[in-house]
């Protein structure tokens, strides 16, 4: 089993930036698929983004490309994400995953290993 912490979640004014980090324990990190998903107040959970085992393929929900970018260094068992030009819809508890295999297809289609427990991140106006 992966066990996941995540840190970096807090408050930010409209426009500005935060990096998340997401750092595993417990089996070989760096043979899964890692992403990011979101729940807003009152709303279903939802994806974010997506990294392949080795950092080589990506992919991201519609409305944060071009703003969010998911890396992972698998040295520091950690993946990233770093979110610019924030607005007050990407106000979430961010959650870390980690895939059932090592393809960015097992966190697109929800297949889920390991999840964290959540980040706070709020965007204000």
């Amino acid at each position: 089993q992966i066990q996941l912490v995540e840190s970096g979640g807090e408050l930010v004014q409209v426009g500005g930036s935060l990096r998340l980090s997401c750092a595993a324990s417990g089996r070989s990190f760096s043979l899964y698929a890692a992403g990011w998903f979101r729940q807003a107040p009152g709303k279903e959970r939802e994806f974010v983004a997506a990294i392949n085992y080795n950092g080589a393929n990506t992919a991201y929900t519609d409305s944060v490309k071009g703003r969010f970018i998911i890396s992972r260094d698998n040295g520091r068992d950690t993946v990233y994400l770093q979110m610019t030009s924030l607005r007050p819809e990407d106000t979430a508890v961010y959650y870390c995953a980690a895939g059932l295999n090592r393809f960015v297809s097992s966190i697109t289609a929800n297949r889920i290993n390991s999840w964290g427990q959540g980040t706070q991140v709020t965007v204000s106006s």
